[in-house]
């Protein structure tokens, strides 16, 4: 069975293309996981970067998308890696952004089916029921993006015992007004998808919050001093997640990991 750890990193393959060495240094903090987010091709070259750079530290693709990649070109990126420490987590885009975008679940469906890759090495990108239930039906389990505390008691009770990884979006800044500033600007791009702002009004958020009022943010994105965050990252914990994907919009992740617990070099 892999081992995710409690806490891991998620970071863009934009943004950590060679920085393989800082991801070494995550790992010797005691981060878990590494997610390689922001569509990595289907050729897994930062995966592999990262698989031969850690030792202990599994590394996940957070996620590769369906619909710019093969499923036979992804297993075959798989195999020639062939670490028993690599995941693929996969998923649907979105469709402002994927102009194939179409019947997404039955994309999910065919692709995991043809993803020639054992089943513990497989999570999906899951957000609505239906997709959280193909998640325990044909994977290891769930990796939600941006979701509050309350989506993550959701798929606790539809995931059953599949594993459930949610990534949660952090800043590092005791000024609340300061903090949600630096959170909008990140996700201003999400407020314009409508897989994510129909998931979050699901929980109660309305169609004026789903443009990034205060309410949305915080239940989004945890701020606030490194023990601050830490405690609202155990949230999810307490809701059901089994592991937490970190990522940071402003750093500080060795003061996360102190407040976290991490053990370095663990």
């Amino acid at each position: 069975m892999t081992n995710f750890g409690t806490f891991g990193v998620w970071g863009s393959h934009q943004e950590w293309a060679g920085r393989g060495a800082e991801v070494a240094g995550l790992e010797e903090l005691g981060y878990g996981t590494f997610w390689v987010g922001g569509s990595p091709g289907a050729d897994l070259a930062l995966p592999e970067e990262l698989v031969r750079a850690t030792r202990r530290m599994t590394i996940a693709t957070g996620i590769v998308n369906v619909w710019q990649t093969e499923p036979e070109d992804v297993a075959a990126s798989f195999h020639r890696i062939g670490s028993d420490r690599l995941v693929l987590g996969v998923g649907a885009g979105h469709p402002q952004v994927d102009q194939a975008y179409q019947k997404p679940y039955d994309r999910l469906a065919d692709y995991l089916e043809r993803l020639d890759v054992p089943r513990d090495k497989k999570v999906l990108a899951a957000l609505g029921p239906r997709v959280l239930e193909l998640a325990a039906e044909r994977t290891a389990g769930a990796h939600p993006y941006l979701v509050p505390v309350r989506h993550t008691e959701q798929a606790r009770a539809i995931l059953g015992d599949k594993l459930l990884a949610p990534e949660v979006t952090v800043v590092v800044e005791e000024d609340p007004v300061k903090a949600r500033a630096i959170a909008r600007e990140k996700l201003a791009f999400y407020f314009g998808l409508s897989n994510y702002t129909r998931n979050w009004q699901r929980f109660g958020f309305s169609e004026a919050d789903t443009a990034g009022s205060d309410d949305l943010i915080d239940a989004l994105v945890p701020h606030g001093n490194p023990g601050q965050v830490a405690e609202k990252l155990r949230a999810h914990l307490d809701a059901g997640a089994d592991h937490v994907a970190v990522q940071s919009l402003n750093g500080h992740y060795a003061e996360l990991a102190a407040a976290l617990g991490l053990r370095p070099g663990s």
